[in-house]
């Protein structure tokens, strides 16, 4: 058995609070755009496409123009990032330009009043914020020792819902004003301060890893090598990841259409107020959660705690697929809240337990093509739904169907986690050395 290299293991010394705050702040940024973009374009897209029955059919297509993009750049920055050697360090240069470009891009969403301009503007924010997001994700598995892993997919959690909740509030003043101009430069402004103080104050730690005389576009091929088939944890967890955080997304990406159809919210300010109070629910449960979950991983296993979160938030989607009236559609918000929480507290210790460490920015970009997918899929197959029902005279029932295909998902979430080994790697060169936790089957 090959000994691992000192190198390539995980960190042993312990970060500061004040690091691994940094380290998820920037979190919060990304997850405010990508949220408070999410419900701006499906207000905005009732302007673009004045044709109701082909409305959110219409925003599905220009989300999943961006996927495409999302899948081939994230996973190949991730790999490029793990050689690349600057006077910033491998990861910085890739965030730092990735950051810019989406405040430019996000410029350009706010000021198009055209399909096909805002179309475009979305897909270059994909390709610009993934090719940011590839190596940022690479971090943890660089920096954060076993012991605080835990802790440090809590916090993640904790400012991704931080990030939830300025997203909706931004989108939600637009909603309120008729003008979403201000908000959505607002965005790129909030995640633009969250990277300075990354760039600016965080230590990288781990070295650049040799590309052995390898051209750049050999190390960008590598990044969907075929050996990444051998690892049988991580891809049923990245599939696993999809459905879960899928599951979720049809609350967020089909939220103004259920308001408005399913509970009669025609009102555009009251709409607002609604999403912000639903998000700020949702959150605060999610936040009260994360920590919580998160040492209940490190005691009793992570898979445990992502099998309890499924059935709290699939019981919670379905409590607001029926709800007859707003209270009650409150009420499965929560359930939603407290299983997102907890599967967001340990799902990121699970992933950086099981990838290898001197690749963690190939794999942890790989990962999130379900992150950067599950969302569009989830919007598109729910807009679908949506245009269906009105075409057929029953616009009231299509959020609410597409609002009960989250168990669904939920469960095929959890049937997908049964195959993965919750073990710790240890050694990132040879793919069979591991150390089993206790008290873990």
């Amino acid at each position: 058995m090959t000994e691992p290299r000192a190198d390539e293991n995980r960190p042993t010394g312990l970060l500061p609070l004040s690091q691994l705050l940094r380290l998820s702040a920037y979190w919060l940024g990304l997850v405010a755009v990508a949220n408070g973009i999410g419900i701006i374009l499906q207000e905005r897209i009732k302007d673009l496409v004045p044709d109701p029955t082909i409305q959110y059919t219409t925003l599905g297509i220009i989300q999943a123009a961006g996927v495409v993009i999302a899948v081939l750049v994230q996973p190949i920055a991730g790999s490029v990032s793990d050689y690349t050697i600057s006077r910033f360090g491998r990861r910085k240069p890739y965030i730092l330009v990735g950051t810019l470009l989406n405040l430019l891009f996000l410029i350009g969403i706010a000021t198009s009043n055209t399909v096909l301009a805002v179309g475009a503007f979305v897909t270059l924010l994909q390709l610009s914020a993934n090719f940011a997001q590839g190596p940022f994700q690479g971090y943890v598995p660089d920096l954060v020792p076993a012991s605080q892993v835990g802790l440090a997919s809590g916090l993640i959690g904790l400012f991704t819902v931080l990030g939830v909740v300025v997203g909706a509030a931004l989108a939600s003043i637009g909603l309120a004003t008729g003008d979403f101009t201000i908000p959505t430069i607002a965005l790129g402004v909030i995640e633009l301060i969250t990277m300075l103080s990354l760039f600016f104050r965080l230590d990288e730690g781990r070295a650049a890893k040799d590309r052995a005389g390898r051209s750049w576009a050999a190390v960008a091929r590598e990044a969907w090598g075929r050996d990444v088939l051998r690892e049988h944890s991580f891809m049923f967890l990245v599939a696993s990841r999809f459905f879960v955080l899928g599951g979720g997304a049809f609350l967020v990406t089909l939220l103004v259409p259920y308001l408005e159809r399913a509970q009669a919210i025609t009102d555009p300010e009251e709409r607002a107020v609604l999403i912000l109070v639903a998000t700020g629910i949702v959150a605060l449960c999610t936040a009260i959660s994360t920590i919580p979950a998160a040492r209940l991983g490190d005691r009793h296993g992570r898979k445990r705690v992502i099998y309890v979160a499924c059935v709290i938030a699939a019981l919670g989607m379905g409590i607001c697929a029926v709800a007859p009236s707003v209270p009650t559609f409150v009420v499965g918000a929560i359930l939603m809240g407290i299983g997102t929480g907890s599967f967001l507290a340990v799902d990121w210790a699970l992933m950086t337990d099981i990838i290898p460490k001197a690749s963690s920015g190939r794999f942890m970009g790989i990962s999130n093509v379900a992150t950067a997918t599950n969302g569009v899929m989830s919007g598109f197959i729910g807009g679908l739904l949506i245009d269906a029902f009105v075409r057929v005279g029953s616009p009231e029932l299509g959020p609410r169907v597409a609002f009960l295909l989250a168990p669904v998902w939920f469960a095929l979430g959890a049937l997908l986690l049964r195959p993965v080994v919750e073990r710790r790697r240890e050694d990132d060169g040879s793919p069979g050395v591991v150390r089993a936790e206790p008290g873990v089957a």
